[in-house]
């Protein structure tokens, strides 16, 4: 098993006070990527037809998988890799299938939705036992567990959703796979496998800890962020940060997909944290925030600093060599993934902070669809999508906003949901949550123009700067 989180709070910035996140607290539901407040505001921001949340909603309804009339196709057993009969192509449309209706169902009300939603995720439960195949049956078990997770939490409270096993399924087939990869990554030394294979990993052992209400596996995941020996943890995967404010992200040496995909994976894995208490947005001087911007920059074609960095690669015990990658590598301006809406808007919205890369990226992308909008292949359906309608959110009042549980804030301290104590991060009870941020799509249409331009790179205090470090230094 993973080494157990070293301490149990989250860090305090003079700005913040951040709640606890004791390892043996319960979890507040629907608390994943989504709580009751967020989707609470996308179904009165559509009702009123309010901008941009229509034109995700409208990407979200034209989306074959989020059709009420969905049948889905389970496997007893999902294979991934060369020399086996993949088939998994058949689980991640399915799964896709019941994060869009369990979408639709809250936005719209209507609960054909959420039928078909529940209808896929109990057939894969009935029936699948296992994940076969060569390596990538890790990646199937990271993406797909961490889907899956979203999914279900959607429609957990339904009465036809058989709840128990699910939560087996999660535990006996995805959950221990991710797991094992991050403690022996499959027999390889621990920097032969990308950031990537670490952070589907890590996203799958948070999302299942969540859903399952497992406190030892959501803290284990965390302390992989802060201090993992694999290319996933942030310090390995932004190992180098620059005097302009931005930090290398170590796959943009590897080729652009890779770089997206690891963004995404990161940004699902902060949001899924801070619904549950937990600030790894804002860990080690917004680190994160500083390897988001570099992505964005270089993706949409302006130059960025690299520096060379050497991984060892192959077995325990077995064959051995050394891959270094020494510059950034080419983009195409026209690449674009539904990753950016989520982290732009916690930076400048939740935070307040200028992200000024970030943010022109976000616009240029919107409105976000998700699996099935980004082509056929599986890497069009890494990420979940749709952050238009999910993520464009309302700027906090006071930007010293702390993780906000997905329950109630007047919970107990006794109930399990990690009490707010900063800025509220949604309108206060009885508030019109669908009369808030008028301003909000100008702001965004000038980020993306003059303004952002104007206002030069996001400058935050860099409180490490490391050079020349080894891709595995801890």
């Amino acid at each position: 098993m993973l080494k157990a989180a070293g301490a149990a709070g989250v860090a305090v910035t003079a700005a913040t006070a951040l709640p606890a996140t004791a390892a043996d607290s319960a979890f507040a539901h629907p608390g994943l990527l989504h709580t009751r407040a967020d989707l609470a505001r996308m179904a009165a921001k559509v009702k009123v037809g309010a901008a941009p949340y229509t034109a995700g909603f409208a990407k979200l309804t034209a989306n074959r998988h989020a059709q009420s009339g969905w049948t889905p196709n389970p496997q007893a057993t999902v294979y991934r890799g060369a020399g086996s009969p993949q088939n998994y192509a058949t689980l991640y449309n399915d799964i896709h299938a019941a994060y869009q209706n369990g979408l639709r169902h809250h936005v719209s009300g209507d609960s054909a939705y959420a039928d078909t939603a529940v209808a896929i995720l109990n057939a894969w439960s009935a029936k699948l036992t296992s994940l076969e195949g060569s390596a990538d049956r890790f990646l199937a078990a990271g993406l797909y567990g961490y889907q899956f997770a979203n999914a279900a939490e959607l429609v957990r409270d339904h009465p036809d959703f058989d709840l128990p096993r699910f939560q087996e399924m999660l535990t006996k087939v995805f959950a221990p796979l991710s797991d094992d990869f991050l403690v022996r990554h499959n027999g390889a030394v621990i920097t032969n496998y990308w950031t990537n294979w670490d952070l589907c990993a890590m996203a799958c052992v948070l999302a299942t800890g969540i859903f399952c209400d497992d406190a030892s596996q959501v803290a284990r995941a965390v302390d992989y962020f802060k201090h993992g020996e694999g290319l996933g943890s942030v310090k390995n995967a932004i190992p180098v940060v620059y005097d302009d404010g931005l930090a290398e992200w170590l796959e943009a040496g590897r080729d652009q997909g890779h770089a997206l995909l690891g963004v995404g994976l990161m940004g699902t894995f902060c949001e899924m944290a801070w619904n549950q208490g937990y600030d790894l947005y804002g860990y080690d001087d917004s680190r994160f925030l500083k390897g988001a911007q570099y992505v964005a920059k270089w993706g949409m074609g302006g130059e960025v600093s690299y520096t060379a960095n050497t991984r060892a690669k192959g077995a325990i015990g077995g064959w051995s060599g050394r891959e270094t990658a020494s510059a950034a590598a080419g983009v195409d301006p026209a690449m674009t993934r539904p990753i950016w809406a989520m982290i732009a808007n916690h930076y400048t919205k939740r935070r307040g902070l200028s992200a000024s890369y970030v943010t022109r990226i976000a616009a240029r992308s919107a409105p976000e669809g998700g699996g099935g909008d980004y082509g056929p292949n599986s890497g069009g359906y890494d990420q979940l999508g749709f952050g238009t309608l999910a993520f464009t959110r309302d700027r906090v009042a006071d930007t010293g906003a702390s993780p906000v549980p997905a329950a109630s804030a007047s919970a107990s301290p006794g109930s399990g949901a990690r009490p707010q104590t900063g800025g509220t991060a949604s309108p206060a009870a009885g508030q019109d949550l669908a009369a808030t941020g008028s301003d909000d799509i100008a702001g965004w249409s000038a980020a993306a123009g003059i303004t952002a331009v104007a206002g030069g790179l996001l400058l935050l205090r860099r409180r490490d700067r490391v050079r020349g470090r080894g891709p595995g230094a801890s």
